[in-house]
């Protein structure tokens, strides 16, 4: 979610057994059991349940991912006294030409709903940090803008959540790990928000 954010040494490791037959994808009945084909969400055609070693994978995944943003949720509450969501909004804006973004781009960069993005937004101005500002091409549209103070806030607490997200991931893997980690998320973040299709996306919503 952040520029620098990202991972966990959560999926690596250890047995998956435990876990299975409690996730959304088919449980044990992925690996050829028949507890989920009756009823309830696959049933019609037959779902296409996940390997062995694809369980596997998708646990790793859903645990490293879980257990990451609450490590980067409670690393930036603690040394900056925000969500990890509010710290990722401000990089975004901090990167933007002069501080400013449409809140419409704002929430598609940060990959956030517009609701949920007015609500943080919201909180952000209460504390100082941004501004919300009419946009002068158009008049429906607003912009938000982050403010000295904000820019501030920022420089000082990216020394502390670099640190968290390097010693999260990039300490534990090597260079060729990190570029198919990287190649496989774009992947998958591409193949989620299909260009021209009218996808149900969250900054649509």
């Amino acid at each position: 979610m952040t520029t620098a954010s990202s991972g966990s040494a959560a999926g690596t490791g250890g047995s998956t057994d435990s876990t299975r037959g409690t996730d959304s994808t088919g449980g044990t009945s992925s690996t050829g059991g028949t507890s989920s084909r009756t009823g309830g969400i696959g049933s019609g055609a037959d779902p296409r349940w996940l390997t062995p070693a694809e369980q596997d994978t998708w646990q790793a995944y859903v645990q490293g991912s879980t257990l990451l943003e609450d490590h980067l949720d409670r690393q930036l509450q603690r040394d900056a006294g925000m969500p990890h969501i509010y710290y990722a909004l401000m990089v975004y804006l901090a990167r933007a030409p002069r501080r400013r973004m449409r809140m419409t781009e704002l929430a598609r960069a940060a990959k956030i709903t517009r609701s949920r993005l007015s609500h943080a937004i919201a909180r952000l101005e209460k504390y100082g940090w941004v501004r919300r500002e009419d946009c002068p091409s158009d008049k429906r549209g607003q912009n938000a803008y982050l403010t000295d103070e904000g820019n501030e806030v920022l420089a000082r607490s990216a020394p502390e959540h670099v640190t968290a997200v390097r010693q999260a991931i990039f300490d534990r893997l090597t260079p060729e790990q990190v570029t198919q980690l990287g190649e496989i998320m774009w992947v998958i973040a591409k193949g989620l928000q299909p260009e021209g299709t009218g996808a149900d996306l969250p900054w649509r919503r």
